[in-house]
Protein backbone atom coordinates (compact mmCIF):
# COMPACT_ATOMS: atom_id res chain seq x y z
CA UNK A 1 0.00 0.00 0.00
CA UNK A 2 1.41 3.38 -1.03
CA UNK A 3 1.82 6.01 1.66
CA UNK A 4 -0.14 9.03 0.42
CA UNK A 5 2.26 11.32 2.28
CA UNK A 6 5.34 9.98 0.47
CA UNK A 7 6.67 12.43 -2.13
CA UNK A 8 6.59 11.26 -5.74
CA UNK A 9 10.17 11.01 -7.02
CA UNK A 10 10.98 13.12 -10.09
CA UNK A 11 11.20 11.25 -13.40
CA UNK A 12 14.74 10.26 -14.44
CA UNK A 13 16.59 12.91 -16.40
CA UNK A 14 19.85 13.08 -18.30
CA UNK A 15 21.43 16.27 -17.00
CA UNK A 16 24.16 17.97 -19.02
CA UNK A 17 26.62 19.87 -16.83
CA UNK A 18 29.17 22.34 -18.19
CA UNK A 19 32.22 22.98 -16.00
CA UNK A 20 36.00 23.30 -16.12
CA UNK A 21 39.11 21.19 -15.77
CA UNK A 22 41.44 23.80 -14.27
CA UNK A 23 42.83 23.86 -10.73
CA UNK A 24 40.51 26.25 -8.87
CA UNK A 25 39.47 27.16 -5.33
CA UNK A 26 38.19 24.17 -3.42
CA UNK A 27 34.71 25.66 -2.94
CA UNK A 28 34.02 25.02 -6.63
CA UNK A 29 35.09 21.38 -6.41
CA UNK A 30 33.04 20.86 -3.25
CA UNK A 31 29.94 22.24 -4.96
CA UNK A 32 30.55 20.14 -8.08
CA UNK A 33 30.91 16.96 -6.03
CA UNK A 34 27.72 17.81 -4.11
CA UNK A 35 25.85 18.31 -7.39
CA UNK A 36 27.11 14.96 -8.66
CA UNK A 37 25.88 13.21 -5.55
CA UNK A 38 22.49 14.90 -5.77
CA UNK A 39 22.13 13.97 -9.45
CA UNK A 40 22.79 10.33 -8.56
CA UNK A 41 20.52 10.28 -5.50
CA UNK A 42 17.71 11.79 -7.59
CA UNK A 43 17.97 8.91 -10.05
CA UNK A 44 19.32 11.02 -12.89
CA UNK A 45 22.21 10.41 -15.30
CA UNK A 46 25.09 12.87 -15.57
CA UNK A 47 26.15 13.92 -19.08
CA UNK A 48 29.40 15.91 -19.08
CA UNK A 49 32.68 16.45 -20.91
CA UNK A 50 34.41 13.28 -19.70
CA UNK A 51 37.34 14.85 -17.86
CA UNK A 52 39.02 13.80 -14.63
CA UNK A 53 40.51 17.14 -13.53
CA UNK A 54 39.11 20.21 -11.79
CA UNK A 55 35.39 20.57 -11.26
CA UNK A 56 34.77 18.07 -14.05
CA UNK A 57 36.52 15.36 -12.08
CA UNK A 58 34.84 16.33 -8.81
CA UNK A 59 31.43 16.29 -10.48
CA UNK A 60 31.92 12.82 -11.96
CA UNK A 61 33.45 11.46 -8.74
CA UNK A 62 30.50 12.68 -6.71
CA UNK A 63 28.03 11.05 -9.08
CA UNK A 64 29.91 7.74 -9.11
CA UNK A 65 30.40 7.71 -5.32
CA UNK A 66 26.62 7.97 -4.90
CA UNK A 67 25.99 5.10 -7.30
CA UNK A 68 24.93 7.24 -10.26
CA UNK A 69 25.33 6.77 -13.99
CA UNK A 70 27.75 8.96 -15.95
CA UNK A 71 28.11 9.52 -19.69
CA UNK A 72 31.30 11.36 -20.62
CA UNK A 73 31.68 12.81 -24.13
CA UNK A 74 35.19 13.82 -25.16
CA UNK A 75 37.10 14.57 -28.38
CA UNK A 76 39.54 11.80 -29.21
CA UNK A 77 42.57 14.13 -29.02
CA UNK A 78 41.77 14.88 -25.37
CA UNK A 79 41.56 11.17 -24.57
CA UNK A 80 44.96 10.72 -26.21
CA UNK A 81 46.29 13.40 -23.86
CA UNK A 82 44.95 11.27 -20.97
CA UNK A 83 42.50 13.91 -19.81
CA UNK A 84 39.59 11.46 -19.55
CA UNK A 85 38.00 9.90 -16.49
CA UNK A 86 38.67 6.15 -16.59
CA UNK A 87 35.90 5.01 -14.23
CA UNK A 88 32.81 6.14 -16.13
CA UNK A 89 30.12 3.69 -17.18
CA UNK A 90 30.39 5.17 -20.69
CA UNK A 91 33.07 7.33 -22.28
CA UNK A 92 32.10 8.33 -25.81
CA UNK A 93 34.92 9.56 -28.04
CA UNK A 94 34.02 11.99 -30.81
CA UNK A 95 35.93 13.70 -33.59
CA UNK A 96 35.73 17.35 -32.50
CA UNK A 97 34.69 19.85 -29.88
CA UNK A 98 31.72 20.75 -32.07
CA UNK A 99 30.53 17.13 -32.07
CA UNK A 100 31.02 16.97 -28.31
CA UNK A 101 28.79 19.99 -27.74
CA UNK A 102 26.15 18.66 -30.09
CA UNK A 103 26.02 15.21 -28.49
CA UNK A 104 25.96 16.60 -24.95
CA UNK A 105 22.80 18.54 -25.81
CA UNK A 106 21.37 15.69 -27.86
CA UNK A 107 21.76 13.27 -24.95
CA UNK A 108 20.25 15.51 -22.27
CA UNK A 109 17.00 17.14 -21.21
CA UNK A 110 18.40 19.58 -18.66
CA UNK A 111 21.46 21.86 -18.74
CA UNK A 112 23.52 23.26 -15.86
CA UNK A 113 26.45 25.67 -16.14
CA UNK A 114 28.79 25.61 -13.15
CA UNK A 115 31.41 28.35 -12.81
CA UNK A 116 33.99 27.82 -15.53
CA UNK A 117 36.17 29.37 -18.20
CA UNK A 118 36.11 29.94 -21.96
CA UNK A 119 34.95 26.41 -22.80
CA UNK A 120 32.09 26.58 -20.30
CA UNK A 121 31.02 30.00 -21.60
CA UNK A 122 31.10 28.74 -25.19
CA UNK A 123 28.96 25.71 -24.33
CA UNK A 124 26.50 27.81 -22.35
CA UNK A 125 26.10 30.40 -25.12
CA UNK A 126 25.46 27.68 -27.69
CA UNK A 127 22.81 26.08 -25.46
CA UNK A 128 21.09 29.45 -24.96
CA UNK A 129 21.21 30.12 -28.71
CA UNK A 130 19.74 26.71 -29.52
CA UNK A 131 16.96 27.21 -26.97
CA UNK A 132 16.15 30.62 -28.42
CA UNK A 133 15.95 29.03 -31.90
CA UNK A 134 13.70 26.25 -30.64
CA UNK A 135 16.18 23.44 -31.30
CA UNK A 136 16.11 22.45 -27.64
CA UNK A 137 13.59 23.18 -24.92
CA UNK A 138 15.55 22.04 -21.89
CA UNK A 139 15.80 24.08 -18.69
CA UNK A 140 19.16 25.90 -18.56
CA UNK A 141 20.42 26.72 -15.07
CA UNK A 142 23.33 29.02 -14.21
CA UNK A 143 24.86 28.11 -10.85
CA UNK A 144 25.74 31.53 -9.49
CA UNK A 145 28.05 30.46 -6.68
CA UNK A 146 29.23 33.51 -4.71
CA UNK A 147 28.03 35.80 -7.50
CA UNK A 148 30.32 34.22 -10.11
CA UNK A 149 27.83 34.77 -12.92
CA UNK A 150 26.62 38.22 -11.83
CA UNK A 151 28.40 40.03 -14.73
CA UNK A 152 27.12 37.53 -17.30
CA UNK A 153 23.56 37.70 -15.95
CA UNK A 154 23.74 41.50 -16.14
CA UNK A 155 24.93 41.27 -19.76
CA UNK A 156 22.14 38.83 -20.71
CA UNK A 157 19.56 41.03 -18.98
CA UNK A 158 20.89 44.07 -20.86
CA UNK A 159 20.69 42.18 -24.16
CA UNK A 160 17.08 41.27 -23.40
CA UNK A 161 16.21 44.85 -22.39
CA UNK A 162 17.73 46.20 -25.63
CA UNK A 163 15.79 43.57 -27.64
CA UNK A 164 18.91 41.76 -28.85
CA UNK A 165 17.70 38.69 -26.98
CA UNK A 166 13.97 38.07 -27.08
CA UNK A 167 12.87 36.34 -23.89
CA UNK A 168 9.33 35.14 -23.16
CA UNK A 169 8.51 35.72 -19.47
CA UNK A 170 6.51 32.47 -19.33
CA UNK A 171 9.43 30.44 -20.74
CA UNK A 172 12.75 32.03 -19.72
CA UNK A 173 15.87 31.08 -21.63
CA UNK A 174 17.82 30.66 -18.41
CA UNK A 175 17.24 30.31 -14.68
CA UNK A 176 19.64 31.14 -11.85
CA UNK A 177 20.41 28.99 -8.80
CA UNK A 178 22.55 30.02 -5.82
CA UNK A 179 22.61 26.66 -4.02
CA UNK A 180 23.16 23.12 -5.27
CA UNK A 181 19.71 21.84 -4.17
CA UNK A 182 18.09 24.77 -5.99
CA UNK A 183 19.67 23.56 -9.26
CA UNK A 184 17.73 20.30 -9.07
CA UNK A 185 14.57 22.07 -7.88
CA UNK A 186 14.62 24.18 -11.05
CA UNK A 187 15.32 21.16 -13.28
CA UNK A 188 12.45 19.24 -11.67
CA UNK A 189 10.06 22.20 -12.01
CA UNK A 190 10.31 22.30 -15.81
CA UNK A 191 9.10 19.73 -18.29
CA UNK A 192 11.76 17.47 -19.82
CA UNK A 193 11.82 18.02 -23.58
CA UNK A 194 15.44 17.97 -24.70
CA UNK A 195 16.33 18.30 -28.38
CA UNK A 196 13.27 18.94 -30.54
CA UNK A 197 14.89 19.38 -33.94
CA UNK A 198 18.21 18.26 -35.38
CA UNK A 199 20.12 21.52 -36.02
CA UNK A 200 20.89 20.42 -39.60
CA UNK A 201 17.15 20.09 -40.27
CA UNK A 202 15.92 23.39 -38.87
CA UNK A 203 13.51 24.95 -41.40
CA UNK A 204 14.90 27.97 -43.23
CA UNK A 205 12.74 31.08 -43.13
CA UNK A 206 11.49 32.22 -46.56
CA UNK A 207 13.43 35.06 -48.12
Amino acid sequence: MTDAASPVPPPPRRICVYCGASAVADKYNVAARELGRLIAKSGHTLVYGGGSYGTMGALADGTLEAGGQVLGIMPRFMEQLEWCHRNLQELRLVTSLHERKFQMLQESDGVVALPGGAGTFEELMEALSWKKLGIIDSPIVLFNLDGFYDPLIAMLDRAAQENFLAVAPERPLWRVATTVPEILEIIHSEQAVGMKVHPNNVPVAPQ
